[in-house]
């Protein structure tokens, strides 16, 4: 067995259970490449020769173990039928339904699964995958995004914007559609050649045991497919979600990699370090780290280095896209803060 194995045999490594010599380190970088192109962040979104070489600039600046390829949490309700309505090329859009949609409700006229895969920018996200992989000579990991099933259903009903999400009930309809659209997506990606799919599910509200066995077994289809192209899950948890639901999560096996932000959730992970397989750990730089000054940043990079030590995650990402705002240098130094080996 390699005793330095490249970050793609350390992934093959994972979907044999076998955890890697040290952590891989793929923080999700993928907005900042508007930033590095001189284009708006929805022009980015757009070009695929633009995305594909800011991905291999950035990565040659940073040093890291995968390109983040596609990575847009707007990404589905586009392809569904939303439109989107950008004010400024720095903030988030604003999701618009046919007018009658209601908060809470399913809006009509929504594409289904199948249809979806082919609408929207989907398409030009698997083109930036199939160039990548084309281009690649080195053995890093190609990567991409989905949103988790609560996250996309948020958005599909509008309880996504003020938090509605936190005291209204999901629709059980929403949930299994959006589930439906990221095995979907998540084929399609896998099959362009994504070695690594994040499932990002950054609304996790607190479950009865019911509501988490239905969400964790809708997940379960999700990781087949992935990993049925030789493909690694990646699913990112919210911190406050993580620490309300920990009960359910932490006695389970997971088919995947369990990557749940640092933010909220220390306690639960040390006080529990032993039900973690050694092969299923990953852990999530906050994005709020980004704004800390440097005394916050020494003492976030202390915690990060002392966790990484104990538990020994397989790897080491960002809780999200790095604002595309983000200063280069600030980047790369907080990205240094984070620890290349246990």
């Amino acid at each position: 067995m390699t005793e330095n194995p490249t970050p793609r045999e350390m992934v093959k490594r994972l979907l044999q259970g076998i955890a890697p010599p040290r952590p891989l380190f793929l923080p999700i970088v993928f907005s900042p490449g508007a930033r590095v192109e001189n284009q708006p962040l929805p022009a980015l979104l757009s070009n695929p020769t633009k995305i594909c070489s800011a991905q291999r600039q950035l990565r040659g600046a940073l040093r890291m173990d995968g390109y983040s390829c596609y990575f847009d949490s707007f990404l589905e309700v586009e392809a569904l039928g939303a439109t989107l309505q950008w004010e400024a090329a720095d903030q988030l859009p604003a999701v618009q339904w046919p007018e009658g949609s209601e908060s809470g409700e399913m809006p009509d006229d929504l594409r289904s699964p199948e249809e979806a895969v082919h609408a929207g920018r989907v398409p030009i996200a698997i083109e930036v995958l199939r160039r990548m992989k084309a281009m690649t000579r080195d053995d890093s990991i190609l990567m991409a995004g989905v949103a988790g099933p609560f996250t996309l259903a948020s958005r599909i009903t509008q309880l996504h914007a003020g938090g509605a999400w936190r005291t209204q009930e999901m629709p059980e309809s929403a949930v299994e559609l959006a589930a439906a659209l990221i095995t979907q997506i998540s084929g399609v990606f896998a099959e362009a050649g994504a070695g690594l799919i994040m499932i990002q599910e950054d609304v996790f509200p607190c479950l009865s045991q019911e509501r988490f066995a239905s969400w964790a077994s809708a997940l379960e289809q999700v990781f087949n497919v992935i990993r049925f192209y030789e493909a690694l899950p990646v699913l990112q948890l919210p911190g406050d979600g993580f620490a309300a639901n920990s009960a359910e999560i932490l006695p389970r096996s997971w088919d995947c990699v369990l990557s749940p932000s640092l933010r909220g959730i220390p306690s639960q992970l040390a006080e529990a370090p032993s039900e973690w397989n050694s092969a299923t750990l990953g852990l999530a730089l906050p994005l709020e780290t980004f704004q800390l000054d440097d005394s916050g940043l020494q003492g976030s990079s202390d915690s990060l280095r002392s966790m990484v030590a104990e538990l020994r995650p397989v790897i080491l990402t960002t809780a999200g896209d790095v604002p595309a705002a983000t200063d280069m240098k600030r980047l790369d130094k907080v990205l240094q803060t984070i620890p290349r080996s246990y």
